[in-house]
């Protein structure tokens, strides 16, 4: 009796870890490529001319983890963006390149950049399709050729293989590389916080009443920048740093318009949690810190955005009790899902 209780225990084991691994084959399988959020925009990104495939975004992840991008092959694109920190460059305020070499700029997140029409903090580039060559060819980032680049991937057999599965011919060209990688960054969808599901109206899912209320907070005195879904209306702003050590001007640098002194990219609110330090130059560790300039410490440097500029003094007027109910609702814009994709990760 006892030798028949434990044979069925055993089959019964058995069909359940079968069930169980072929539910994990078909979610391998199972490739749906880019599906657009149902309370998002339109991407402008332009799928026309880059459709995502499997072949192409398992190419595109494995290449955003190959060291092999850079001079010495020890910095990825994973190395200053990492997935576990919203993929950032989590406790540094600036990146670390090859030998450790300083960069000038907190890495930004890696996420909704179907969305995105500039790119980079300080702008100057306009294409997903080429931005990824800035980090390879910066002497502080990867500081490599992509001729070097190219001539490393074409000497490894499997990167034939997967380039040809991913675009039809085993050429690796710059045009096949740099569209592998939008594949990948493409798929890097953050869309699944509470926020999310609230407006979704998903599982009976609502705000706390702190949180309610931080969104209306949120609506009244932050909303003209970081719009949403999005949490970021993509434009570029001076919002009162005061300049830093090297003197970055941001937006300048790429334009040389006087307009554009001191202007940064809008970055999105969405994963704060994950993503410390902020604003450009990683210059605060905490969100507390970030709202303390907001509503006492912004700089009337030159071109300061004219919304910071209507209230006395300078910022934006919040009380403790605001700041406390509008970092409630910030915390809802934390997406745990995509910061355990497993999909997303190095394989």
């Amino acid at each position: 009796m006892r030798t028949k209780y434990f044979r069925y225990i055993f089959l019964v084991c058995l069909f359940v870890y079968a069930c169980k691994k072929s539910d994990d084959t078909q979610d391998m399988v199972t490739f749906l490529g880019f599906q657009k959020p149902k309370n998002f925009p339109d991407p402008v990104y332009n799928f026309s001319n880059n459709p995502v495939t499997k072949a192409g975004f398992e190419l595109g992840r494995t290449l955003f983890y190959d060291p092999r991008l850079s001079r010495d092959n020890t910095i990825s694109c994973g190395s200053c963006h990492i997935q576990s920190s919203a993929f950032t460059h989590h406790g540094h305020d600036v990146s670390h390149g090859i030998e450790d070499r300083l960069g000038t700029r907190n890495a930004p997140p890696i996420m909704n950049l179907a969305w995105n029409k500039a790119f980079m903090w300080g702008g100057g580039i306009y294409d997903l399709d080429l931005q990824p060559i800035a980090p390879i060819t910066t002497h502080e980032e990867m500081d490599e050729s992509l001729e070097n680049v190219l001539n490393k991937l074409k000497s490894i057999p499997t990167y034939r293989n997967k380039f040809k599965e991913a675009f039809g011919s085993d050429e690796i060209s710059t045009a096949h590389l740099m569209k592998a990688l939008s594949q990948f960054m493409l798929m890097c969808i953050s869309s699944n916080a509470k926020y999310d599901k609230v407006i979704r109206n998903e599982g009976n899912i609502s705000f706390s009443a702190a949180e309610q209320e931080g969104y209306q907070i949120f609506k009244e005195k932050c909303a003209s920048c970081h719009t949403e879904p999005l949490f970021t209306d993509g434009t570029f702003r001076n919002n009162g740093l005061a300049p830093n050590a090297i003197n970055d001007k941001g937006l300048y640098i790429a334009t040389l318009l006087d307009k554009d002194q001191y202007k940064f990219k809008v970055p999105s609110l969405r994963n704060l949690k994950y993503t410390a330090p902020y604003m450009h130059d990683g210059r605060f560790l905490t969100l507390d810190a970030v709202l303390d300039h907001y509503t006492g410490q912004v700089q009337d440097t030159p071109n300061l955005d004219p919304l910071l500029k209507q209230q006395t003094p300078r910022g934006i007027n919040l009380s403790t009790d605001q700041k406390d109910k509008l970092l409630a609702f910030l915390n809802t814009l934390n997406d745990e899902d995509f910061i355990h994709n497993k999909a997303l990760a190095e394989q």
